[in-house]
């Protein structure tokens, strides 16, 4: 029989239908909790599989003997309680087979409590997505059946949200009494491997180890991207035996600049509201303490944009995000790409065995600044006040400067962003040679220095000998004498170093 199965992109999985990965030490923990009686709460941004692990949860709990009711409020903001109370009547009769008809929010569970023959579990999904009006209501009443759990049927009622909800529910049923916070992460490594390998196995058709290391690398293993990067690849290329990084590389093109991802538009009206934090960590390499009690941090992070990382800071998430919004915050109108394009002279900057002469190519980039400066850059909005950062501008000149010479010599580029601060490579083929470019704001020597070692690393990493490392110095400091435009040997990589100054103390 021939296999159908694909994978899911939107809902929940179902293995007869989907690839599907099984979340054993999540359901192991989950298991744990309601056989201890426990009222828990899970968050997690969407796409994360929730709505998955939670069937595949209930699955198990029924084999156990537990009758679960799996209910999701997601679009109940304005629904009157009599339609809330006539969808709970009708999954609790279906699941619990028992009558609820006709009673309200707080009879339903004093009704609850009268039941002692049987074992119930309560899975409400999209929680926070629950009318105000009736919410605190509902709240309180599971509350008040929570303390005499041991004595009737209700033994694990599970809220399930996409902000973190046991805020939500301190904020609504103070005091209430679950303590208990079930995370449900993102796939690791070797579960993105596992998926893919179930298409490999069903299909025959592979993947390239560097395209699945490429698909977690670019996902952080969110399972909604994980599965559309892969089901992208097979859709566009169903004939090719072998799904390569040229195919991954044209998917990843896509997927930047011309899908339309309902989850990251999400991101994108976060990230709007809260920009200059937003490009603060995209431009810069400050250090900022994850503190969910700032508003900036909860917004991005209840939202799957940061985390904290090791450190105790806030890092990005997904680097799909990452470079999205490099793309989004773009200031595409000001025209200086056709100035540049008028400029360029192509003759100059390849030599006789077509390799790129990267000493013309950055000395016409510093000559240019020199003429243009940098604040055309920066984006105003209708009043003429500047909305995005300064250190925006930096990097967006470049990359500008850049994207004309890539029209001018028929040369591509893809860009490498990491989960980190401040960080973005840029990869650029030109002529069947590929460079690997960083940019970066210099703040203090270690900083500069310690750059150095890590673009050669990630050189290494690609397979590249050769590295450019861009670095914009403000005129106004002296600087150690290590600060110095060079070309030297590290780890058996080329790097090459050059500074841009810029005058820190005329931006405006």
């Amino acid at each position: 029989m021939t296999q159908t199965r694909y994978f899911n992109t939107s809902g929940p999985n179902f293995p007869e239908e989907h690839y599907t990965i099984e979340r054993h030490k999540e359901i192991q923990l989950g298991r744990q909790l309601v056989n201890s009686d426990r009222y828990f709460t899970i968050w997690a941004p969407r796409q994360t599989g929730k709505s998955t692990y939670f069937r595949q949860l209930a699955a198990y709990l029924e084999k156990e003997g537990y009758s679960v009711a799996h209910l999701n409020f997601e679009n109940y903001k304005q629904a009157p309680e009599s339609s809330f109370l006539k969808r709970l009547h009708s999954y609790l009769a279906e699941h619990w087979q028992e009558s609820f008809d006709g009673l309200n929010i707080g009879d339903v569970f004093l009704k609850i409590e009268q039941i002692t023959d049987k074992r119930f579990v309560l899975i409400i999904d999209e929680v926070e997505g629950i009318n105000p009006e009736y919410f605190g209501t509902f709240l309180h009443a599971i509350r008040n059946v929570y303390h005499s759990r041991k004595e009737h049927a209700l033994k694990s009622v599970i809220l399930v949200g996409v902000s973190n909800i046991l805020g939500v529910v301190s904020d609504n049923a103070s005091p209430f009494n679950i303590a208990d916070n079930l995370e449900v992460p993102y796939f690791t490594e070797t579960e993105v491997q596992e998926l893919l390998g179930q298409h490999e196995a069903e299909r025959g058709q592979l993947f390239e180890q560097e395209v699945k290391n490429k698909i977690y690398q670019i996902t952080a293993g969110q399972p909604g991207l994980v599965n559309g990067f892969a089901q992208k690849l097979i859709t566009n290329y169903p004939d090719a035996t072998c799904l390569t990084m040229a195919h991954y590389l044209q998917v990843e093109d896509w997927y930047l600049n011309q899908a339309i991802d309902k989850n990251f538009e999400n991101i994108l009206n976060k990230a709007r509201q809260e920009r200059a934090f937003v490009e603060r960590l995209l431009f810069t390499e400050d250090q900022i303490p994850f503190s969910v009690d700032r508003p900036a941090i909860k917004l991005l992070y209840t939202n799957g944009l940061i985390r904290r990382d090791e450190a105790g800071n806030v890092t990005f998430w997904v680097p799909f995000y990452k470079k999205r919004l490099y793309n989004a915050f773009y200031p595409y109108t000001n025209g200086e790409k056709t100035y540049l394009l008028r400029s360029m002279a192509l003759s100059q900057l390849f030599d006789e065995q077509e390799r790129l002469q990267l000493d013309a190519l950055i000395e016409g980039y510093k000559s240019y600044v020199k003429r243009r400066g940098f604040n055309v850059f920066r984006e105003k909005d209708a009043q003429g006040e500047y909305t995005s950062i300064r250190e925006s501008a930096l990097i967006y000149s470049f990359e500008t400067y850049i994207q004309a010479f890539l029209q001018v010599s028929d040369s591509k580029s893809y860009r490498e962003a990491h989960t980190g601060l401040g960080r973005s490579d840029l990869v650029i083929n030109a002529r069947g040679n590929e460079y690997l470019i960083e940019t970066k704001i210099y703040y203090y020597e270690k900083q500069f220095l310690k750059g150095k070692k890590q673009l050669a690393y990630y050189c290494k990493s690609l397979g590249l000998k050769q590295g450019v490392y861009l670095v914009f110095c403000p005129n106004n400091i002296s600087y150690p004498p290590s600060i110095i435009e060079s070309k030297e040997q590290i780890e058996g990589i080329a790097i090459n170093t050059y500074l841009v100054e810029y005058d820190e103390e005329k931006w405006d």
